[in-house]
């Protein structure tokens, strides 16, 4: 282990981790190259990832001291002056949710407005509010049912919970304080710290019997890791038949209403939709005050784009920004960031196409409006291994605070997945109309049902089969077709219902088709903006302390 030699964190020079990190995105480099097995991939990529997380980490803890707000004045002074508090304080609070004051109202308010009239009015987006409840077969389709979660554990007496990562840091931490902790001891675990986030749900739980971490309140012992969905559960309706969750993001309003929004745009791409509203995540253990919460503001984009024509119209208005970007090559190579022409970076392929580099132009214009550093923000590009499967590019704006630098806004291009998940769930095509420049012939595949024979056997449920038919497409119904001609029959799931069809109760037709437009599925380029985070950001940036005036932010 490339640490295991250096006596501590804090003697470690500047130069080294910078070293250590470019040695670390060398190896990745050589390995993908060589076509290394995953496994190992995957262990060096881990590696450098916590390498560049110490590096920050020091590149932090050398910034000028009067560059570092003291954090207990600054809360202290915003909860005094009631720009937010915690919720429900009298009752002793509830951890991760907060109350806005008249002056953080305010604030909220004109960081909105601002946003409406930077985005919504002068790219001329259509803006929709969308219900909070959604159902859980929208949330089993998106993903979030089945991924949208951390590791917990609980004390097996009283049954506290509490998130494994952050027990285990604070845990190792304690311990390192500790005058009896050798340096090599140390060194162990703040190797482990800093690969936290790369554990899996086993590791985690031989790590908390390695380090004998028991309950912080109790002193019990406590369960291994196990998985926790983060969304908060309910039911819909009196009789609690339909199970529904307070929604975690609020993209996917926007996504199921796409063919109203396409309709109301008059059939046109590329066009955009946004939503401000709140969403919920139901964190095991919220810290960082506004950093991380359980009920929180977003404010979404979704701009929909032809995917063979992935350039902005006015992409010439931002393209001499010059902005700071940590490209994944820069943070593979293990270099630091660096200003570059946001049109040199789209032309040089470091951003992935120029629609995404507009909107990445106008978040950097936007966040400047409202009050961010300019020195202190900086958009991330997401490396490979962090890279969602269906993303063709991410970058997220950073923003450099007392916790290091944390994410404000995701960029993400998010290709057609979220489309056409819900399309194949839903049997609806969402898809928009693309002109032909000449009519072109083809041969169109699809299912012939027998009525007749099918009403027979599923009377009532009928029409719910032959609409399944008439909606499928031609790969899948090439695929049954092959089942129809080896086993006489194939079976088609609706709603949980398992249905079975025979050869004569389906044939599969062919027919030429003469066509002037042809369906394409579009991409999605999604501005995420997290504003809770941002007015923290804002927070810090801008609060000081006149010298020699300085009991002016403590409390009588």
């Amino acid at each position: 282990m490339w640490g295991d030699a250096w006596p501590r964190f804090s003697c470690v020079p500047w130069f080294h981790f910078r070293l250590a990190s470019s040695a670390q995105g060398e190896l990745v480099r050589k390995m993908k190259a060589e076509s290394a097995p995953d496994v190992d991939v995957t262990k060096a990529v881990a590696e450098l990832k916590a390498r560049k997380k110490m590096l920050e980490a020091k590149e932090l803890a050398l910034q000028p001291k009067d560059d570092i707000v003291d954090r207990t004045k600054m809360e202290d002074t915003l909860k005094r002056r009631f720009f937010y508090d915690q919720a429900f304080a009298i009752y002793g609070g509830v951890s991760g949710l907060y109350d806005f004051g008249p002056v953080g109202c305010a604030l909220k308010n004109n960081i909105l407005q601002v946003w409406r009239q930077h985005f919504i009015q002068e790219e001329q987006i259509l803006e929709i509010d969308c219900t909070m409840l959604t159902p859980e077969s929208v949330l089993k389709t998106s993903g979030h049912v089945d991924k949208f979660a951390d590791y917990m554990v609980k004390d097996v007496m009283n049954g506290e919970c509490f998130r494994a990562d952050h027990l285990l840091k604070a845990h190792l931490q304690k311990l390192m304080s500790d005058k009896k902790c050798t340096a090599e001891k140390k060194n162990e675990m703040e190797g482990v710290i800093t690969q936290m986030d790369n554990y899996s749900q086993q590791e985690l739980a031989d790590l908390f019997v390695q380090y004998n971490v028991k309950s912080p309140s109790t002193g019990n012992d406590l369960t291994p890791p196990i998985s926790f969905n983060l969304m908060f559960q309910t039911s819909i309706g009196p009789g609690g038949n339909m199970s529904g969750y307070l929604r975690p993001e609020t993209a996917q309003g926007i996504f199921l209403n796409f063919k109203r929004l396409l309709e109301f745009n008059q059939g046109k791409l590329p066009f955009a939709a946004a939503q401000i509203g709140n969403s919920f995540r139901n964190e095991i253990s919220p810290r960082s005050g506004l950093i991380r919460v359980r009920e929180f503001t977003m404010a979404e984009i979704e701009h929909f784009v032809d995917p063979d024509e992935k350039v902005h119209s006015k992409f010439s208005n931002v393209a001499d920004l010059e902005i700071l970007l940590y490209s994944s090559k820069a943070q593979t190579s293990g270099q630091s960031a660096h200003i570059m022409r946001l049109g040199d970076a789209v032309e040089q392929g470091v951003i992935n196409n120029s629609v995404l580099g507009y909107f990445i132009g106008r978040i950097y214009l936007y966040l400047i409006k409202v009050g961010v550093a300019k020195d202190k923000l900086r958009f991330r590009q997401h490396m490979d291994n962090e890279m969602a499967h269906y993303a063709c590019d991410c970058w997220d704006a950073e923003t450099k605070t007392s916790y290091g630098w944390i994410e404000i806004v995701g960029c993400a291009d998010r290709s057609c997945y979220d489309l056409l998940c819900h399309a194949r769930a839903t049997r609806v095509p969402l898809v928009a109309e693309r002109p032909l420049k000449e009519l072109i012939s083809l041969t169109w595949t699809s299912f012939e049902p027998n009525k007749g024979a099918i009403g027979k056997t599923y009377r009532k449920e009928a029409k719910l089969v032959m609409d399944f038919l008439a909606a499928c497409d031609e790969c899948y119904v090439t695929d049954q077709e092959k089942l129809l001609s080896e086993n006489g029959e194939f079976t088609i799931e609706i709603d949980g219902t398992t249905f079975k069809l025979t050869k004569d109760m389906v044939n599969v037709k062919r027919f030429q088709k003469t066509l002037h437009v042809e369906d394409i599925v579009p991409n999605v380029i999604e501005p995420s903006f997290g504003i809770g985070r941002i007015m923290y950001s804002i927070f810090e940036h801008t609060f000081h302390i006149r010298e020699g005036d300085e009991q002016r932010t403590l409390k009588p």
